[in-house]
């Protein structure tokens, strides 16, 4: 039997939906989409049947996918190689705060420990014993610790890897995963070098050295020299962390794109503005689901919209770090207070009200200065209701902020 006319929404004024979101999708690349082309494909025949809800099922399946799917990092190494600094890393905290991995001159962990990360919760870092420790000789190794489980290995060592690094790539290779390696305390060899060569020292020419001392060990066991990729634990905005990220990002399912890149420290401007690109997404895909297709309304703005654009306002703080949980620890850092923070960026205000304006006057207003900015939306095609304007303004201040406190930190440092 055939739809009903209530099943499928067949309507002449549903013909700019294809294109728009075709066109939205197209200009991006396709390492930065955060949903696969199979489901891209899926949306596009649903809309160009005029079947609205079976492209809203869609899409709320391919939201729920990229809410909630789980990822696991697995970090390993040699004992000592910095493998639990780098999880703190990753996980934006510092050794002594709560929940930190443990860091020591000796092997620290003895079973493979999980470790969440404190915003994104899906996201598992995996801190595995040091490869041939004594109670973990490599034959035993990969069985012990379920290689099977993870999305891909970084494996890291902070002289040049060895032998048994080598095999661990292969076996990983050999179950169709992906692997990084990964050198670590290069900011304390540049030290070491700078130091004992003073008036020779090229800093450029010492992290070629390093490079090239770490890939020749993969030519002499005759194997393909990967990227190698040279970080600082302690500095993730130098070297090569940020190149790092962008090559997890590309290699992870579209739908473990998001959170994952939701979950990177805001080290430099071009990573927070790859988070707003995910977002913008998001809030895209939110848009079409909901079937919004009616002209912003003058009116209706309710106190339970009002209290949902403040959930997702504080969302985007959180996952940008200008939350009021964030800027303690950024006030203790610098030893300033929080309220000297806030007088720099825009975002704890956006929904306060001055005593002769009403919340649903307020974000009218903040309406009516998005569409004239940017000209409506009537140039995608595609209209958006209200709440998905005030989105795309509270994504815009909270991207700022964040710039903004990131030139802050290096104006401190």
């Amino acid at each position: 039997m055939g739809q009903s006319s209530s099943e499928t929404a067949k309507d002449e004024g549903h013909g700019d939906l294809v294109p728009s979101f075709t066109a939205y999708f197209k200009k991006m690349k396709r390492e930065n989409q955060i949903i696969s082309q199979e489901t891209i494909r899926s949306i596009e025949l649903h809309l160009k049947k005029g079947d609205i809800r079976g492209a809203n099922s869609v899409i709320s399946d391919a939201l729920k996918n990229i809410d909630s799917a789980p990822i696991n990092i697995a970090v390993t190494g040699e004992s000592g190689a910095g493998k639990s600094s780098f999880i703190n890393a990753l996980r934006r905290v510092g050794p002594e705060d709560k929940g930190a991995a443990a860091v020591g001159v000796v092997e620290m962990t003895m079973v493979r420990t999980p470790y969440k990360h404190p915003k994104i919760k899906s996201l598992i870092l995996w801190d595995l014993p040091g490869i041939g420790t004594n109670r973990f000789p490599p034959e035993d190794y990969l069985k012990r610790m379920k290689f099977q489980e993870y999305d891909f290995f970084v494996i890291i060592s902070a002289t040049r890897f060895t032998k048994l690094e080598l095999d661990l790539a292969k076996a990983i290779r050999s179950m169709k995963k992906n692997y990084y390696f990964v050198r670590t305390k290069v900011d304390i060899d540049l030290d070491n070098e700078r130091y004992s060569k003073p008036r020779t020292f090229d800093r450029k020419k010492t992290l070629q050295n390093i490079r090239s001392y770490c890939e020749n060990a993969f030519s002499q066991n005759k194997m393909d020299v990967p990227q190698i990729f040279l970080i600082s634990n302690s500095d993730l905005s130098d070297y090569d962390f940020q190149v790092l990220m962008d090559s997890l990002i590309k290699d992870l399912p579209a739908q473990k794109r998001h959170n994952f890149t939701l979950s990177i420290s805001n080290i430099t401007e071009a990573a927070i503005d790859r988070k707003r690109e995910a977002l913008q997404q998001h809030i895209w895909m939110e848009a079409y689901k909901s079937g919004l297709l009616a002209t912003i309304p003058a009116v209706g703005i309710l106190r339970d919209d009002v209290e949902k654009l403040k959930v997702k306002l504080n969302h985007y703080q959180v996952v940008f770090g200008v939350d009021d949980e964030s800027l303690e620890l950024m006030a203790k850092d610098f030893k300033v207070s929080v309220e000297q923070l806030k007088k720099n960026i825009k975002s704890p205000h956006l929904l306060g009200t001055k005593k002769e304006e009403t919340s649903r006057e307020m974000l009218l207003k903040y309406v009516e200065k998005f569409a004239a900015v940017t000209g409506g939306p009537l140039a995608t095609g595609l209209y958006f209701r209200k709440t998905f304007y005030l989105h795309h303004i509270f994504l815009d201040t909270v991207t700022e902020d964040a710039k903004v406190l990131l030139r802050e930190t290096y104006s401190k440092n």
